[in-house]
């Protein structure tokens, strides 16, 4: 224990010294020497600065005499800012200081707040220096406020309710069913509302709005007023001098807009009360609340839903420079263990770096499996990101403190970590913010290619070829080769898309993960359902036993995942598979990396929808942390489920490319360059076959067991006697006799003796 804690400090110490050595670099890197330069953010609890006091709000005027103040003495409202990567210029009442875990330069569509402070019937007491402090979401989007804590004053219908007014939430594919894309209310007029109950007391800080996720219609709320309580009887609006604060709100229905409270309220419950709203639509949104829970130990219910992590990590959304001084402070911490590479560059120019964790970096050693997690294909899908570079971090420090689970995943592994695959997209997002982004900024790549969807489609090639019978003789059920059209310089693949292809046809990767966000599920191939015009059709891979054993293997160790008390991300529930899907049953996708890894490659890939928030609030990572932590270390362990072996010929030297076919399952894998080869199977009894061109096959019964660690299945095959012929044929420097042609040439030489 005593050495588990001082290689987490002097991890820790390396990062502070990196980090000491200048301030933090913003925006897309380049090549300079100086780059490992690295701003420390203070990790100061919000907690432990100067709060200001509770207060018990007057009675507000009653809605008639409000009304008739608000026509009379009606504050202009704010501008917005019409460019979202700009914020606006705003007065500034204090100097303004990062929140722990959150960037002080918060961009986005932002709209001001006035300089006033509220009137003085209404002052909050508040710390001169904490005025301008930023707070963290309450957690609507990441479904930490339940859908208990929200209420509203009406309700078109269920699927519009106050649960659903959520930032980022997203509508199903009928918006007349139980989700729809906001809440929206049940008549439009100025007595609506949305609130929340917090369940403590809570400094509140700022509103977050959108309009309403829809194909079909436009709505979203134009403006709005802010109201407080402690009671949910006794309501205080935020002012602006002596009238009630009208802040402006949302222009379209998917850009956030950002609206500050003048001074920092303190109160359990907060109201946002729609005052217009678009001219052809409807009262609805969704938004998200900033505020800062004040210390209360005697509260149960925060106590109960509270996370803390005991890992010494960097937990903080990183840059492209940041990454990579990250990556540059593990490698020089476990230099015999690491290695850092790249597998190409993005269509920025920005290379695509990977780390290798092995106890023999650099190298492939014969019989111990390759696994790789590759995250940030959609750059704005964060999350993946930060936890590859947490998990990076974490195998370091577990290694150098001798975690025994730890050093034999190590030593008997060799793990490839990609954490940005679509840097250019990732820097378009880390501009907006975690929560100013929105659902889609920085998705694709910069030239507007969504790499998970970017590869070849060997789907149809398949079951094309199964249909007229041509399967294995002209097209085999695996190693299918990429069409002519998609190598073609002209065909619409990204650069990054081309960089993996490479990548995976060099390592034979046996197990791989796609880190995404934005929902809570492991889904395995198929991606593409086999009918075609399907949107949604369960179409498994002959793997299909051995995908979900993977899948359930990650859910099942995830923090909530398989939570049958959990609310729904978005519009699907995963329960009734165990927090799991087959990708096809969900939604079709041609071309996906895990439908291409499986049939062009030896890796099963699935992909890892690690959060309903595709970019959380730093202050959510060291709890995310702890969600996924034992599902990436387990995850990874089942690359030693099924059997392995080598296939070998008499002499003792390994076959490439020797197929290894199982009974009962149409689909095969094949050695490796030194005849290794690592078969995923679920616990039972095989039939399995090696064959090689020019040699004999051989076959073989393998068992494989519920005790962790591969079953050894070798095989050694002869040549066959025309492989052998031509063998020494060649060695001597003659061909092999053809028959035909020499009865020919006596003929020939026959009539000349005539002639």
């Amino acid at each position: 224990m005593a050495r588990r804690g001082a290689a987490a400090l002097a991890l820790a110490l390396a990062l502070l010294a990196v980090a000491l050595a200048g301030a933090a670099a913003q925006g897309a890197a380049v090549e300079d020497p100086d780059y490992y330069v690295q701003e420390i953010w203070s990790r100061e609890p919000y907690y432990a600065r100067l709060e200001p006091e509770p207060f018990s709000p007057p009675l507000p005027a009653g809605p008639g005499e409000e009304e008739r103040k608000l026509r009379a003495s009606e504050p202009r409202p704010p501008k917005k800012a019409t460019k979202p990567k700009k914020a606006p210029k705003t007065e500034k009442l204090a100097p303004e200081t990062p929140p722990p875990g959150k960037k002080s330069n918060r961009k986005g569509v932002k709209a001001k707040s006035s300089e006033k402070a509220a009137g003085d019937d209404y002052r909050v007491p508040v710390a001169r220096d904490a005025v301008r402090e930023g707070c963290p979401p309450l957690g609507l989007e990441t479904l930490k406020i339940t859908d208990f804590q929200l209420h509203a004053s009406t309700s078109k219908r269920y699927g519009l309710g106050a649960h659903r007014g959520r930032l980022n939430i997203q509508a199903g594919i009928n918006e007349n069913d139980f989700y729809d894309g906001a809440w929206c209310a049940g008549r439009n007029d100025l007595h609506q509302w949305i609130e929340v109950d917090a369940r403590r007391l809570t400094k509140f800080t700022g509103v977050i709005t959108q309009g309403r996720n829809s194909l079909w219609l436009s709505d979203w709320v134009t403006s709005y007023k802010v109201m407080v309580s402690n009671d949910s009887h006794t309501w205080v609006t935020v002012k602006n001098g002596s009238g009630d604060m009208i802040f402006e709100g949302n222009s379209e229905k998917e850009i956030p807009v950002l609206n500050e409270l003048p001074v920092p309220m303190v109160a359990r419950y907060i109201r946002i009360n729609p005052q217009s709203w678009f001219d052809n639509g409807s009262i609805c949104m969704r938004m998200e609340i900033l505020g800062c829970p004040l210390p209360d130990p005697n509260n149960y219910y925060h106590r109960r839903n509270e996370m803390t992590t005991t890992d010494d990590l960097d937990f903080k959304h990183h840059s492209y420079k940041e990454m990579r001084q990250l990556m540059k402070v593990v490698n020089e911490m476990c230099s015999n263990i690491t290695r850092i590479y790249n597998i190409g560059k993005s269509h920025q120019g920005l290379k695509l770096y990977a780390v290798e964790i092995s106890d023999h970096p650099g190298e492939h050693e014969v019989g111990e499996p390759e696994f790789h997690y590759i995250a940030g294909a959609h750059g704005n899908e964060v999350l993946g990101r930060e936890l590859m570079l947490l998990l990076m971090q974490f195998l370091c420090q577990e290694y150098l403190a001798r975690n025994s689970r730890i050093v034999r995943l190590v030593e008997e592994t060799r793990i490839h970590i990609i954490p940005s695959l679509n840097p250019d997209g990732y820097e378009k997002a880390y501009e907006g913010g975690s929560e100013l982004g929105g659902w889609s900024l920085g998705r694709w790549t910069h030239d507007g290619i969504d790499i998970n969807n970017n590869f070849p489609d060997l789907n149809t090639l398949l079951w094309g070829a199964e249909d007229r019978q041509n399967i294995p003789r002209k097209v085999p059920n695996h190693y299918i080769a990429i069409p002519e059209w998609f190598l073609s310089e002209n065909a619409t693949v990204a650069v990054e898309t081309r960089a993996v292809i490479a990548w995976m046809e060099k390592i034979p990767f046996v197990l791989g993960g796609n880190l995404q966000g934005g929902e809570l599920v492991v889904a395995y191939p198929y991606d593409m359902a086999k009918s075609t015009w399907q949107m949604q059709e369960h179409t498994p891979t002959p793997d299909d036993h051995v995908f979900r054993w993977l899948a359930y293997a990650y859910a099942s160790t995830h923090r909530l995942m398989t939570d049958a008390r959990r609310r729904v991300c978005h519009t699907e529930d995963f329960q009734k598979e165990d927090g799991t899907v087959n990708g096809a049953s969900w939604h079709t996708v041609a071309g996906s990396l895990n439908d291409f890894s499986y049939l062009h490659t030896n890796c099963f890939e699935l992909s890892i929808y690690v959060g309903c928030d595709k970019y959380p609030h730093e202050s959510e990572l060291p709890e995310e942390w702890e969600n996924n932590r034992e599902s990436l270390i387990v995850f990874m362990e089942q690359v030693h489920r099924g059997i392995k072996g080598l296939v070998r010929d008499l002499h003792g030297k390994g076959i490439p490319n020797a197929v290894i076919s199982v009974e009962g399952v149409n689909h095969d894998v094949r050695t490796a360059s030194d005849g290794d080869y690592w078969r995923l199977l679920n616990p039972g009894e095989y039939m399995v076959t090696a064959k090689a061109e020019g040699f004999t096959s051989s076959t073989k019964n393998c068992i494989v067991g519920y005790d962790m660690g591969a079953t050894q299945c070798d095989f050694t095959l002869s040549k066959t006697n025309l492989a052998r012929i031509r063998e020494i044929m060649e060695k001597f420097g003659k061909q092999p006799v053809s028959l035909p042609a020499r009865r020919l040439k006596l003929r020939g030489r026959k009539r000349r003796q005539r002639g």
